[in-house]
Order: C-alpha cells, then sequence, then structure tokens
C-alpha cells in the first residue's frame, strides 16, 4: 500500500506521514510505503491518486494546500473535491501571526494602528504565492484594512531567515516552525490564526479577539481515489481515528502545534468543501496568481 505525499521529505507533513504508516501497517497487516511526489504546489502527487485504481491501495495526505490550489490554478486537470474521496483528519493547527523584534507593535490592534500609519511601507513574507501562510496574510489584510507589500520567497527557510534580520516585518508561520523563535524572545508572536487558543503557546491571543470572524488553519487528513469502496473508506477512518485516540499521538501532534481532527468521512469532506470556498473568495478579492 502507498501513501502518496505530495511535498518534500522533512516537513511538517512527511513527518505526519510516517507516523500514521507505521500505525497502518502494524494494524492492517500491509507494508506501507510512503511515496513522496512534490512538485505543483502539490498537484503532481495529488494527480497521481486520482489516477490511481480506487483499490484502497493507493492513499493521499490531503492537505489545506488541496483546498486554496483548486481556485489557485486554473487549469488543473482535475477536481480536488469530486476526484479525492475524502477518508479521515488528521491534524488542525494555526499560523503564528509573528513580526521582527524591531517593529513596536505590542499586539494586533497597535499592529493595525502602525500599518495603518505607514501604508505600503511594512513587507509581509511568505514561503510563496498561495501557500497557506501567504493566503491567511491576506485575508488579514483584507479583514483589518491594511496595505502590506507580499514578498514570496521560494520556501519557508529563507523567508524566515529573512524575517530574522529585519528585512521583512511580518510572517503568517506554522507554528512548528515558529515556536523556538517565539520562546527564545527572536521574534514576537502577536496572535494565532484559530478560532480558538494554541495549547502550545496558550498566553497567545487569537487574530479573532480583535478582527472578529478571522479565523485561518494549517490541516492534514486522508484522501482515496474516487470510487473507492465505502467499506475500505469506513476501515481506514476507524483505524485513523484510533491512532488519534492514542496518547502518544496526542502529545506528538501538540508537539507540532496542533489538534487531532477527528472526523468521519463526511465530516471531513464537509471541512474540505468549506475551506475550498472560503479560500477561493480571498483569491479571487485579492487577485492572487502563480508566479
Amino acid at each position: 500500500m502507498r501513501l502518496i505525499v505530495p511535498l518534500a521529505p522533512g516537513g511538517g507533513g512527511d513527518i505526519l506521514s510516517r507516523l500514521i504508516g507505521q500505525w497502518l501497517s502494524d494494524r492492517l497487516g500491509q507494508q506501507f510505503v510512503i511515496d513522496n511526489r512534490p512538485g505543483g504546489g502539490s498537484n503532481v502527487g495529488t494527480e497521481a491518486v486520482v489516477r490511481a485504481p480506487a483499490d484502497g491501495y493507493t492513499l493521499l495526505l490531503v492537505g489545506s494546500f488541496n483546498a486554496v490550489n483548486a481556485t489557485f490554478y486554473d487549469n488543473l486537470n482535475f477536481n480536488f473535491i469530486r476526484d479525492i474521496a475524502p477518508v479521515a483528519g488528521i491534524i488542525r493547527g494555526p499560523f503564528v501571526m509573528v513580526v521582527n523584534q524591531s517593529v513596536p507593535a505590542k499586539s494586533v490592534p497597535q499592529f493595525i494602528a502602525y500599518a495603518k500609519a505607514n501604508p505600503g511601507k511594512l513587507s509581509m513574507a511568505s514561503a510563496g504565492t498561495g501557500v497557506g501562510g501567504h493566503i491567511a496574510g491576506e485575508l488579514f489584510k483584507m479583514m483589518a484594512g491594511v496595505d502590506m507589500v507580499h514578498v514570496p520567497y521560494r520556501s519557508g527557510g529563507p523567508a524566515l531567515t529573512d524575517l530574522l534580520g529585519g528585512h521583512v516585518q511580518i510572517m503568517f508561520l506554522a507554528t512548528v516552525a515558529a515556536i523556538e523563535h517565539i520562546r527564545a524572545g527572536r521574534l514576537r508572536a502577536l496572535a494565532v490564526t484559530t478560532a480558538t487558543r494554541s495549547d502550545a503557546l496558550p498566553e497567545i491571543p487569537t487574530v479573532g479577539e480583535f478582527v472578529p470572524g478571522f479565523e485561518a488553519s494549517t490541516w492534514y487528513g486522508v484522501g482515496v481515489p474516487k470510487n473507492t469502496p465505502a467499506e475500505i473508506v469506513e476501515k481506514l477512518n476507524q483505524e485513523i481515528n484510533a491512532w488519534l485516540a492514542d496518547p502518544k499521538i496526542k502529545a506528538r501532534l501538540a508537539d507540532l502545534g496542533g489538534t487531532p481532527l477527528v472526523a468521519s468521512p463526511a465530516e471531513f469532506g464537509g471541512l474540505v468543501a468549506e475551506e475550498t470556498e472560503k479560500w477561493a473568495k480571498v483569491i479571487r478579492a485579492a487577485n492572487i496568481k502563480p508566479e
């Protein structure tokens, strides 16, 4: 059995895939191969699963990137919601709104006031146009009514380096990448982007406490090709939810800055549909295009 990961090795999604692959191997008595297929903003790996036989032997690591890509890319060879059947959620977590220590703002309201007093003078870094942190930042710009210059990088590493160096001022960064810099005082966390506070950073408020209705999160789950038999989908869902209930796994997910995303196939499919619609509105309103 293959779990296709449409991302490069080493990141949070890859780590999750290897953890869940070992569990499924042990529980199902089948050897799981983690097959990294990065490229095209995750579309290469996703399409490989769309084209795979619907026999339960090929699974896809699904992520918030799939919800964004449905609108971000105009000419995909597949329709994600139509062609991938939802199986189960894995994890959901926030981005952290972090600023360089040179920025005088100590809170979201202070930052909004500072940005409005300096329109177009603040630079917002991201790991690339269309990635989750970029789209979360665009949503913040729209809802807070601020003008910041988006500076896309080829990946998160160089963007973080420039944020630490003060070459850019703000970034919406995944918790796992931000937390040690926050704890060490190298970056200042103003807020988390989920609707509720993060257990990993309980003292940090949410953006929504100051910008009502704001919510953005990064999430992962599992999907399979459409027309995969319902009994296979249900069996996989049960095993993944059992994995999420394991105390050691809960602790590991907390280390990664997220919470277990326990859901039925229908519930997870509902989340994917809601997120796809939500980010489509942001992408169109901000006129975000691939580079």
